[in-house]
């Protein structure tokens, strides 16, 4: 009974967008990790090292494409939040609206970069993965700076789990987005390849 509960509940969360999307990006770090620790430093990858890697970076893809259709959903929880609601604190929501600002403007500049890549618009795709890159970042900063305001403090002390993962979470991913950036700034181009945990591949969703 306990494995059908389960399969039912993995099912379940299959059939959602949300729910596919933890797992793809789930397995998409799997295979990342596993790939390098079996490779150690060698470089290309090889052999199942190699396999893992290329999986991993397909299943990145995957995600690329999927976020073609996330900016609605977007846009409609950006205008349901609006300037937030009155009785949240004003540092809180003014750093809520900047965070939804770079999201929303995160995704067409990735779906530019996706299309110059695919030769389906003629542009150089490396400014427009720069400028997603920027946003990104931007965004994670801005969610850190959320999480840990007074006002959020308050909230850690029925979620405290939840809020420090979500912290920690945010911060991995900076320091992510951070190396995609043109070399020269902070420890952009300095890790190895497969600690590219995310590729270029954002993680911040609404």
């Amino acid at each position: 009974m306990a494995a059908a509960g389960g399969l039912c509940g993995l099912v379940t969360a299959l059939e959602s967008y949300r729910g596919r999307d933890r797992a793809v990006r789930a397995l998409c770090y799997g295979c990342q990790l596993a790939g390098g620790a079996l490779g150690g430093r060698q470089s290309p990858a090889a052999g199942l090292s190699g396999s893992l890697l290329a999986v991993s970076a397909q299943l990145s893809h995957c995600r690329t494409v999927l976020r073609l259709f996330d900016d609605l959903a977007m846009l409609s929880y950006s205008r349901g939040y609006g300037l937030g609601p009155e009785d949240e604190d004003v540092v809180v929501r003014g750093l809520s609206v900047l965070c939804n600002v770079a999201d929303q403007l995160y995704y067409p500049c990735e779906h530019v970069a996706w299309a110059a890549d695919a030769g389906i618009v003629p542009a150089s795709s490396s400014k427009w993965w720069e400028a997603s890159t920027r946003l990104w970042g931007l965004s994670l900063l801005l969610g850190v700076l959320r999480t840990s305001s007074p006002q959020d403090r308050k909230k850690m002390k029925a979620q405290v789990k939840s809020e420090v993962l979500s912290i920690v979470s945010n911060m991995a991913d900076l320091a992510n987005a951070i190396h995609w950036l043109p070399p020269g700034f902070l420890w952009a181009g300095q890790f190895p390849p497969w600690k590219h945990l995310l590729s270029r591949d954002g993680s911040f969703r609404p």
